[in-house]
């Protein structure tokens, strides 16, 4: 071998990759375009749908809508200062604070009492577990025009069965001090269902040899419940409670069936105080900007949970 030829070697092994880049990029492009354009309906509808009308939100809450009088004109952070300012939006914000934490709770302790007791596969549990589940699959204008029914001023089921226990039948939607808490009846029977079987995919993966090794040792079904089972769900609830927060944000068809967010705007929710502005009073300002408010609050929320389960995980 000639002093010539190592020299020269290098220059072409090292020339050679640079020419083939290209190629591969090519034919990793070519390879990964059928899943492309699976993705692409979502990404267009995502694009129009989501962040296109997030986009639109964001300028019309900085516009302050025309008048028989005077064209749109800019203003700003008007909008948002007079929402933060208007009493029936922060009458509404409390109002959903309260049903959230009202229905999250009682939904969230449903479900997990139904999960724990139907969490073995036999033919009665399955068909609990479809019982159960059935509320989800009826829509919310169906379920509250049938609690209507329910609710109805001494002809109502539940004024037959409950209400004549009591010395005062109530009036369970027209009383402001009680129709907040009688809408939250049909959330908790529509959510449980549902929350029930993420409960139940979390059953499934605590581990049967570490319950078996406690049974074992003689730990009880409570010792087992609270040092193995609940610390194995802590995932599961920390996800089924920021969905519960979500659904009590979104979830307003029952307020425009049953109530109309009344009396006295004792069931007005941040959602239905949207529609209001936008829809009633044709503020589109006004309405765009509560929703960037609510939109934040959602936000910050799911960002808050994505860092907790980041960090039980050892994220970064």
């Amino acid at each position: 071998m000639s002093l010539a030829e190592p020299a020269t070697l290098p220059v072409a092994t090292s020339a050679a990759p640079r020419l083939d880049v290209p190629k591969r990029l090519v034919a990793r492009f070519k390879a990964s375009l059928p899943a492309y354009l699976l993705l692409l309906p979502s990404l267009v509808f995502l694009a129009l749908f989501t962040y296109g009308a997030m986009g639109r939100v964001l300028i019309d809450a900085l516009y302050q809508r025309a008048t028989p009088k005077a064209p749109v004109r800019f203003v700003g952070l008007d909008n948002i200062a007079a929402v933060l300012a208007d009493p029936a939006f922060t009458g509404a914000v409390v109002n959903n604070l309260i049903y959230a934490v009202g229905t999250a709770i009682p939904s969230i302790g449903l479900a997990l009492l139904f999960a724990l007791t139907l969490s073995r596969t036999h033919a009665v549990s399955s068909a609990l577990r479809a019982a159960l589940f059935l509320p989800v699959l009826i829509p919310m204008v169906a379920a509250s025009a049938l609690f209507m029914f329910i609710f109805l001023p001494n002809v109502g089921l539940l004024d037959y069965y409950i209400g004549r226990l009591l010395p005062v039948l109530p009036n369970w939607l027209g009383d402001p001090d009680i129709a907040l808490y009688a809408i939250m009846i049909i959330t908790i029977w529509k959510n449980a269902g549902y929350y029930m079987l993420f409960f139940l995919a979390g059953l499934q993966a605590v581990p049967e040899d570490v319950m078996e090794a406690a049974h074992l040792d003689g730990a009880g079904p409570y010792q087992r419940l609270r040092n193995i089972i609940l610390p194995e769900l802590k995932p599961t609830f920390l996800f089924v409670i920021v969905i519960a927060i979500l659904n009590a944000v979104t979830q307003v068809d029952h307020v425009f069936v049953m109530t109309q967010g009344g009396p006295s705007n004792s069931t007005n929710l941040v959602l239905f105080y949207i529609y209001q502005q936008a829809v009633e009073h044709y503020d589109v300002g006004k309405a765009s900007a509560a929703t960037l408010l609510t939109l934040a609050a959602l936000m910050g929320l799911t960002a808050l949970s994505f860092r907790t389960m980041a960090n039980r995980e050892g994220g970064p």
